[in-house]
């Protein structure tokens, strides 16, 4: 899956996924691990299930995520508030 979400960082392209509680689409900016040891996928919430009533960017556990899927639709400029280098990986596989 790795290089998957990699070419959709690159392609700019929508993932969607479920995730505690419900299916998210989102923008993906930043593919690596967390530094709690995770496998972690920052990205720009865009539409689908939010528990905390607000579409931002932030980190999915991808612990946590049923089937990726890949989508056609593509998105222009990354999130003002991402940084590349996000301090939050300890190891990043690509960004955006």
């Amino acid at each position: 899956m790795r290089t998957e979400i990699c070419d959709a960082i690159r392609d700019k392209r929508l993932l969607e996924f479920y995730y505690e509680g419900g299916n998210r689409i989102v923008e993906p900016h930043c593919y690596g691990i967390t530094t709690a040891g995770n496998e972690g996928l920052r990205a720009n919430q865009i539409k689908g299930f939010s528990r905390s009533s607000g579409y931002t960017i932030k980190m999915f556990d991808l612990t946590k995520v049923i089937q990726i899927n890949i989508l056609e639709e593509t998105f222009n400029s990354p999130h003002k508030l991402y940084k590349r280098g996000d301090k939050g990986m300890s190891k990043i596989y690509c960004e955006l």
